[in-house]
Order: C-alpha cells, then sequence, then structure tokens
C-alpha cells in the first residue's frame, strides 16, 4: 500500500530495489545517533564530540605536598627550640666563673665518640634561718658517659665523706664547695677519684622548683613511705605548723610538682623507718636529677622548647654548650645501660670513712674495667654500683 502523498517507501535504481532503511521525509535515519543522547559517537565520523574524561584524584600529589608542609614545620620548630635553648645555654655559661673553667680537664673528642665525666653539684642556698650562710654542696654526682660500652654510670659521693681537700686538709667533701666554689669541688672529685672532671653542671636546689614546673612535674619512684621530720612548713600560721607533722609521701610512682620535688629531695629523715640515713637523702636527690634529666629531654618537652627553651637553664651554671646538651641528651637516650654507683665507707665521728679497697674497686666498676658489684650487705653507707634500677640506698 502506497502510503498518502503518493512517496514509495522505497527507490528505485537501474539494478532494481535497494535493501536497507528506509529514509525518513526530514533526511534522517530513525536511529541516527545524536551528540549528548547518552550514546557513545561512531568512531570516524566527522564532527562527533568525545565524551568528557573522568577527573581522577591524584592522591599521590596530595601527599607529597603535605608531607613536604609538614617538614618544613618541623625544620622551622626545630631550628626556633635550638634557638631558644642556645640562649638559655649561653646565659648558663656566662654564670660560670673562670677559675672553674680553669679546674676543667680539656675534652679528648666529642662527648658522643668519647668517654666523658659530668661533675653535678647540687646547692641548696634556701634563705631560711637555719639554711643561712650554708655554702656546701648538698649533693655531688658524678655522671659519665660511656659511648664504648653504650651505658651511662652515676657515682653519687656522701657529702660527709673525709677526704684530703687541696689545701686544707682532711675535712667533709661537701665543704670543698664551701672553702673554694665549684673549682675546689672539681679539683677535690678528681683527686678523691682519680678521673677528670671534663664538665660542670650546678643546679641550684632553691630554685630548681621552677626548672621543674616549667617541665609539667617529674615522676619518681617512692620506694617506701615517707613522713619527713618537721622542716619548711607550708603553713602561714605557727599554730597550724605545730600540728603539722611533716612531709607526706607515699609509696610507688608519684607526679611530683616543683615544690614537693624540692621537699623530697630535702627529707634528712624518715619518721616512719629510723634505718634511713644521709645516704638515703643523697640518693632520693640522686633520683630528682636523673627523673629532672629524662624530662629534659623527653619529646614533648622537645615539643614545647621553643617557648621554655630559655627558661630551661636559669636554675643551672654550666660551662656545657647547646650543642653539648644536645650530644648529652643524645647519649642518654642511646644508653642500654645505666650503673648507679656510690662512693661511701664507714660511718665513725659524724664522718664517713672510705675504705680505699672499695673504693678503688667502684672506680674501677665506674670505668668498665671490672663487673658491677652490690655494696655489702648490711652497710648503709657502703661503696658499689647496681646495674639499672634505683640508686644504693633506696633498697
Amino acid at each position: 500500500m502506497i502510503p498518502s502523498g503518493g512517496e514509495k517507501p522505497y527507490r528505485v535504481y537501474r539494478g532494481g530495489r535497494v535493501k536497507g532503511k528506509v529514509p525518513l521525509a526530514g533526511g534522517e535515519p530513525r536511529d541516527a545517533k545524536k551528540p549528548g543522547d547518552g550514546r557513545p559517537p561512531e568512531r570516524g565520523r566527522p564532527g562527533a564530540v568525545p565524551p568528557p574524561r573522568p577527573r581522577r584524584r591524584n592522591w599521590g600529589r596530595r601527599i607529597g605536598i603535605t608531607l613536604t608542609l609538614l617538614l618544613l614545620v618541623a625544620i622551622v620548630w626545630a631550628v626556633a627550640s635550638y634557638l631558644a635553648f642556645r640562649i638559655g645555654a649561653e646565659a648558663a655559661q656566662a654564670r660560670l666563673d673562670r677559675p672553674t673553667k680553669a679546674a676543667l680537664s680539656p675534652q679528648s673528642g666529642s662527648l658522643l665518640s668519647k668517654a666523658t665525666n659530668i661533675l653535678l653539684l647540687g646547692t641548696d642556698h634556701a634563705k631560711t634561718v637555719d639554711r643561712l650562710g650554708n655554702r656546701h654542696s648538698d649533693s655531688m654526682l658524678l655522671l659519665r658517659t660511656d659511648p664504648d660500652h653504650n651505658r651511662i654510670a652515676y657515682l653519687s659521693i656522701l657529702r660527709d665523706l673525709r677526704v684530703s681537700i687541696p689545701g686544707y686538709g682532711e675535712n667533709k667533701i661537701n665543704a670543698a664547695f664551701q672553702f673554694g666554689g665549684p673549682a675546689l669541688a672539681a679539683r677535690t672529685v678528681r683527686s678523691v677519684t682519680g678521673l677528670p672532671v671534663n664538665h660542670v653542671i650546678i643546679v641550684d636546689f632553691a630554685s630548681f622548683r621552677t626548672l621543674i614546673d616549667e617541665l609539667g612535674g617529674i615522676d619518681v619512684d617512692v620506694p617506701r613511705p615517707v613522713l619527713s621530720n618537721r622542716f619548711d612548713c607550708p603553713f602561714a600560721t605557727q599554730v597550724r605548723c605545730s600540728r603539722w607533722r611533716g612531709w607526706r609521701f607515699a609509696k610507688g610512682r608519684q607526679h611530683l610538682d616543683g615544690r614537693r620535688a624540692l621537699m623530697y629531695s630535702r627529707i634528712r629523715k624518715n619518721q616512719l623507718d629510723p634505718r634511713e640515713s644521709d645516704a638515703t637523702r643523697t640518693a632520693r636527690q640522686q633520683q630528682v636529677l636523673q627523673a629532672m634529666a629524662s624530662k629534659l629531654t623527653s619529646p614533648l618537652t622537645l615539643a614545647r622548647m621553643p617557648f621554655i627553651g630559655e627558661e630551661l637553664l636559669r636554675p643551672i651554671t654550666t660551662d656545657l654548650s647547646a650543642r653539648q646538651f644536645l650530644a648529652l641528651g643524645w647519649t642518654k637516650f642511646r644508653a642500654a645501660r645505666t650503673l648507679n654507683c656510690r662512693l661511701g665507707g664507714t660511718s665513725y665521728g659524724g664522718y664517713i670513712l672510705a675504705d680505699e679497697i672499695e673504693s678503688r674497686a667502684v672506680i674501677q666498676m665506674i670505668q668498665g674495667r671490672s663487673a658491677p658489684q652490690p655494696p655489702p650487705p648490711n652497710s648503709p653507707y657502703g661503696s658499689g654500683c647496681l646495674v639499672g634500677g634505683r640508686a644504693p640506698g633506696l633498697g
């Protein structure tokens, strides 16, 4: 049947009918594909519009940019930390007098590669009636870094140890500081131990509470409950002080702020344990100094260094530079073992009389020439070394 309009649904050529689709009136085939109709265009067809390519998220580039920014922030932070700490170290160096610098033995090589002896002197010049004019060194600690044996050794010297002070004769070793300051103390320690003193660090216990507060406090392991004798009453009135029994510290790990850390290091008698002695007090001070050193090199302290770096060394007088402090912190961090030693003897007439054989043995242990041995049993002041753990005298 021929549709209306007279147009045939096929064309006639000379060869006859041609098979295929019948063109419509508009000249376009019914199934012609138009751009944008959701179907892919025919390849090679003139005028075909290629579809837009999907955007790919370049995660690798983003991660690289982020890491680069973090690295730049870390570098800036490290530089700011070092500069702030260097200012504090330079001020601490300026406080050290020339005689003390002259009394120190020169360092042969870097602190990172050579054995180094650092004398730590803890002084307590609190402005109280019982301590007015007292310029004794309350704590004497020789710190030895030993890269060859990958360890750090602490040698505490009992302050009542009777020694020969150069130019002053026989006396307690803590009197050396009173007679001639840190310079004479360094020469006396070198004479007693036979070890050169390469550096000195003087810590003022009366003001180091500020340093501990800046660090956010320290953690100390108290071996047994403590109820101190009455000193430095925390109350303002005499009535309350008369009812106050003393400073209390519970057994176990304690977090101490600056004030309580100072009181803990000053305790001379424990009312709950009459066996404790001045050697125990020295061991407590060693605990506080070691805890403070660990906190100084902790990641949290390093992160806050741009803000507190200049203030950290305010209670300290030393010849160590900022770079040497960093080397000391790295050496302490890498040390596989810690040796806690004591140089003491036998109590007699208010003095501690050294045993020459024990003293020489301890120095050999400090130098790594012999195996560490603990102090003799039932000897509250004896010489000896303990590997790790607590300092001798704390049990």
